[in-house]
């Protein structure tokens, strides 16, 4: 997830179809990304699979699927966060797992 002044932030989710907790990260200032043309943070999957990395190896927690959401918009990731959260709150059997900043953080993906 983003907000401007030329930093960039990023947030995750991850889900499983087959389990009953999320993990999510705090929202992430990306630096030096630049969205492209279309509005879109170019390499995206390359985040989404810094996550599953870490979930699978570090966390043990294979076959998960994993998002990414990304603004330059504080605020509107902030809020897109909180309805995603809001939903999977809604079902009392999901328990919603928060990724400590200092124990993940994305990287940019080598040019």
């Amino acid at each position: 997830m983003v907000y401007k002044k030329k930093k960039r932030l990023a947030k995750s989710g991850k889900d499983t179809f087959n389990d009953t907790v999320v993990y999510f990260t705090d929202i992430q200032v990306l630096d030096s990304v630049k969205l492209d043309k279309g509005g879109f943070l170019p390499k995206r999957d390359l985040y989404t699979y810094q996550l599953k990395n870490y979930l699978e190896f570090d966390l043990k927690c294979p076959d998960y699927t994993c998002m990414i959401y990304f603004s330059e918009n504080k605020k509107k990731l902030e809020k897109e966060s909180a309805k995603v959260k809001g939903k999977y709150k809604k079902n009392k059997s999901i328990v919603l797992m928060p990724i400590d900043s200092d124990a993940f953080r994305f990287k940019k993906p080598e040019e």
